[in-house]
């Protein structure tokens, strides 16, 4: 990933890219694609390679906050609709445990997840704290969903006010934020 460019930025970017790779196939459809990425240390993280990366990349926050930024973008290229919309979160993660870490990792839920952790699975059990949006953590954030739905024209079918009130997905209530 380019280092001189944030989390942000970046994370936007491939939100776009992807809607607009649908957009291709789809142009009088409203798309909706988000992508997800950690930063530590002003340095962007993103999915492990592999089971070796994944604990580099969990010791590398173990003790520490970090920014879990998650970008969606809607799209209608017919309508001439485009926006992209940033959630973000501050994740405290718990001090290192290397047999906590093994665990973890030998569920394999960390490959595919940004900073290799899932805040809606078993690395939860890794987080200390949130502060923010638990969507945003988890990739997709539902009131930012929800607000570019309607930009796009479309009704939203769903309460996500009282989504927010009852956290009703795994690990949620765990975390306030």
């Amino acid at each position: 990933m380019a280092p001189h460019r944030s989390a942000g930025e970046l994370v936007a970017d491939f939100a776009s890219a992807k809607a607009l790779s649908v957009a291709e196939h789809e142009p009088d459809a409203l798309i909706l694609a988000s992508d997800t990425l950690i930063e530590c240390d002003d340095m962007p993280l993103g999915k492990p390679h592999d089971l070796a990366h994944a604990r580099s990349m969990l010791r590398q926050l173990a003790g520490r906050v970090h920014v879990v930024t998650t970008a969606v973008t809607a799209l209608c290229r017919v309508r001439g609709f485009a926006t992209t919309a940033l959630s973000s979160a501050r994740v405290w993660m718990k001090p290192l445990d290397p047999d906590a870490h093994e665990r973890y990792l030998a569920t394999n839920d960390s490959l595919g997840k940004a900073g290799a952790y899932s805040i809606q699975g078993p690395g939860a059990d890794l987080i200390e704290g949130l502060e923010g949006d638990f969507t945003a953590v988890v990739g997709l954030p539902l009131r930012v969903v929800a607000g570019l739905l309607t930009q796009g024209g479309m009704t939203v079918p769903v309460d996500v006010d009282s989504l927010y009130v009852r956290r009703p997905y795994d690990n949620w209530a765990r975390f306030s934020g």
